[in-house]
């Protein structure tokens, strides 16, 4: 029998859970469902899970809950479930730790489409962090190790999800270059962008609040409208 990927699904609608195990089980995976939001942490905690697909409404426990006490001690990545439209709701879930996140209602090929691209990064991100050698960026106050993916900035550690190091990670070995919106989606979400999509702008903006302004009082990140962002090095001032 071929090796099926292991999920997880916390959604409490018991008929989209059959549907998706039924899809994802043709697709490999071999999925383990649970309607509860407490019993689904534990499971989370647990079990040996490459992905997590999580809904925000949940008995006992909601998604939001769930996901902070999850990211305590958990990478494990996690695409969460939300209502379309709610905006808010995405910007919190992707602060405190989310991947990804699909609106409802989906098509379950978008679903695992997704699911794909985020164990793809996931992977990649793996052995990258396992291949030996310093690779450290530093540009002005900001240092990224990538071995230890740690960030510090004025040698004080930032705190970033898996997603913000990879976004931090990319510009920093791009610098003072207009990286387009289409190609950072394709980098680092490992899929091609769509019109309604605005997680990776989600993303950026946590990342630039994270890192704070520059010493000079300028924005780290900028957008540029209508094609992508710049990571921007300040010019450090001559002395008279």
């Amino acid at each position: 029998m071929p090796h099926m990927t292991p999920l997880l699904i916390i959604d409490d609608d018991a008929e989209l859970c059959t549907l998706l195990s039924e899809f994802l089980a043709r697709e490999g995976f071999g999925v383990v469902v649970e309607h509860d939001g407490a019993r689904g942490l534990e499971l989370a905690l647990n079990g040996n899970f490459a992905l997590i697909v999580l809904d925000l409404m949940l008995p006992s426990l909601d998604g939001f809950a769930l996901l902070k006490q999850l990211r305590t001690s958990s990478r494990v990545p996690v695409l969460m479930l939300t209502a379309r439209g709610e905006d808010v709701d995405r910007i919190v879930g992707l602060e405190l730790g989310a991947d990804d996140y699909l609106a409802k209602p989906f098509n379950p090929r978008e679903l695992a489409a997704r699911i794909q691209a985020v164990l793809r990064r996931s992977t990649a991100t793996t052995r990258d962090a396992a291949q030996p050698g310093p690779r450290q960026i530093n540009l002005g106050d900001v240092e990224l190790d990538e071995g230890a993916r740690t960030v510090r900035r004025q040698n004080q550690e930032v705190e970033l999800t898996s997603v913000e190091f990879d976004l931090l990670a990319f510009f920093m070995k791009n610098p003072v270059k207009v990286l387009e919106r289409d190609e950072i989606v394709k980098q680092i979400l490992g899929r091609e962008s769509a019109p309604d999509d605005r997680s990776i702008d989600v993303h950026i903006s946590n990342l630039r609040k994270k890192l704070g302004r520059a010493a000079d009082g300028s924005d780290r990140i900028r957008a540029i409208r209508g094609i992508g962002y710049i990571f921007v090095i300040p010019v450090k001032s001559k002395s008279r």
